[in-house]
């Protein structure tokens, strides 16, 4: 399936710029089903997008024209092939505000540099709540047309069910069920005829030329202002200052002005509840990828939740009685179990895997992306003799014929050099995953017992987390 989804991704590149593809490669996953792929060639560089879920396709689509429409730093759409599920984007390149916020850490972090950043993004906030939302197509929204009680109560429920009961927090179903009718009520309060973007977050804002860029917005329906900022201000691993916030609310209330009139004491009331289950739709999220997909990383993100979490219940107080509500969140903000996750981010996990070109590269499956890849195929092959076809990179035969030869050690030196640097590197920045791949012909001897070797050295010389696996072998 996925050379098939290539071949048809390079079908429609080709009949669209009738140019030839140079080279396809796929991009690290996220935190949807979508799978991306960058198309270039001398000319151009463009992304291929594959998703099987043709309504969800058709909003990104439509929203994305409408968007462009009105002057909004969106993606262009190229080209569309509705039956293969496929089309082509303008490449924004790799910089998200998130992995922008990363790097500023690594050094000594600058408030004033994030405030002038996010002040760019929070321009353009209203311009898609307000402007953009009038004569938008809201027939294509998907799953819902709004954000209405039903949908509050699937992101409710989601929590309930892949946060807490995954992380098995005791609390009384039937009065939790009557208190999220009651929350969610008290939500619908407010105006809620205005776009809401529904995942105005770090990773789905690019940052081209210090410019602001925005995606993912499929997910987009009628709503409240007030849970886009939300979504913006107390995203978890954005991990901003409630000083940097308040500074960044007050902003946007100020832009909001231009657009329409608002009670700010009234508007605020409603925010601290939009913030509440903003933060419950991520810890159902980080539940259902961390605690049932086993993805690890996103488990990392609870503790920055939980903190965001605490804050808000130590100083804002929402107008209504949810007793039991209050004390589910209670106890998961003083739980040490979901606070320990923050402890596992600091151990490196160097992930090592071997694998067959003609198969394509291994996917970054940690969220991160980047990491190495060493082409094996320049070394000499045991697979070309008869007695060691049946055999692979473990046995003793093959690792045997391969430390035999002179370049082996001469090409696995250069790859320590290199990732020992990043190692030391990575342990003194509390970075949480690396990435190391070696490809061959047929993923079976050369990258097979590189990348064992490679496991050896590092289990020598430092202490961290090692994970090999060796993907043709294991399928």
């Amino acid at each position: 399936m996925h050379n098939i989804i290539k071949e048809k991704l390079i079908s429609l590149f080709e009949k669209q710029t009738l140019e030839q593809v140079g080279s396809i490669s796929e991009l690290p996953s996220s935190g949807s089903y979508r799978q991306y792929f960058r198309l270039r060639n001398n000319n151009r560089s463009v992304l291929g997008a594959y998703n099987n879920d043709a309504k969800e396709n058709n909003a990104f689509i439509t929203f994305s024209k409408h968007f462009k429409y009105k002057g909004l730093p969106v993606p262009e759409i190229f080209a569309k092939d509705e039956e293969n599920h496929i089309y082509l984007l303008e490449d924004l390149g790799d910089t998200t505000l998130f992995s922008y916020l990363s790097a500023l850490k690594q050094h000594e972090e600058n408030p004033d540099e994030i405030i002038k950043i996010y002040k760019k993004i929070i321009d353009f906030l209203p311009k898609f709540q307000v402007n953009a939302s009038t004569d938008l197509d809201y027939s294509v929204c998907y799953p819902r047309a709004n954000f209405d009680k039903q949908s509050m109560l699937w992101d409710l429920n989601y929590f309930k069910y892949y946060f807490l009961k995954l992380a098995k927090i005791s609390f009384d179903e039937q009065k939790l069920e009557d208190d999220f009718q009651s929350f969610s009520d008290f939500l619908l309060k407010t105006d809620c005829n205005f776009f809401l973007y529904r995942d105005f977050q770090s990773r789905n804002i690019m940052l081209k030329h210090e410019q602001p860029y925005f995606i993912d917005y499929q997910g987009g329906r009628k709503g409240a202002l007030q849970y886009d900022i939300a979504s913006l201000l107390y995203d978890a691993k954005a991990d901003l200052s409630q000083k940097t916030r308040n500074i960044l609310f007050d902003y946007y209330l100020d832009v909001l002005k231009k657009y329409l009139e608002i009670d700010k004491k009234e508007f605020t009331t409603y925010y601290y509840g939009y913030v509440l289950i903003r933060i419950m739709q991520a810890l159902g999220a980080y539940g259902f990828r961390g605690f049932y997909e086993k993805k690890e990383h996103f488990l990392q993100s609870i503790p920055y939740a939980l903190d965001n979490l605490t804050w808000l219940l130590e100083n804002t107080e929402i107008p209504l009685k949810i007793p039991t509500l209050m004390n589910v969140l209670h106890k998961i903000s003083q739980s040490e179990m979901l606070r320990s996750y923050a402890k596992n981010e600091a151990v490196l996990k160097v992930s090592i895997t071997s694998f067959a070109y003609k198969n394509g590269i291994p996917n970054d499956d940690s969220g991160n992306g980047g990491g190495f890849v060493f082409d094996c195929r320049a070394l000499h092959n045991p697979g070309r003799y008869e007695e060691y076809k049946t055999l692979t990179g473990k046995d003793k035969e093959v690792i045997s014929f391969l430390k035999k030869e002179p370049e082996m050690y001469e090409f696995l030196n250069h790859a320590y050099r290199l990732i020992d640097i990043t190692v030391e590197n990575y342990v003194k920045r509390k970075f949480a995953n690396l990435m190391v791949n070696f490809g061959c012909t047929g993923g079976q001897h050369r990258s097979v017992f590189c990348a064992n070797m490679l496991a050896d050295h590092l289990k020598n010389k430092f202490d961290i987390k090692i994970e090999v696996y060796h993907r043709e072998l294991e399928k």
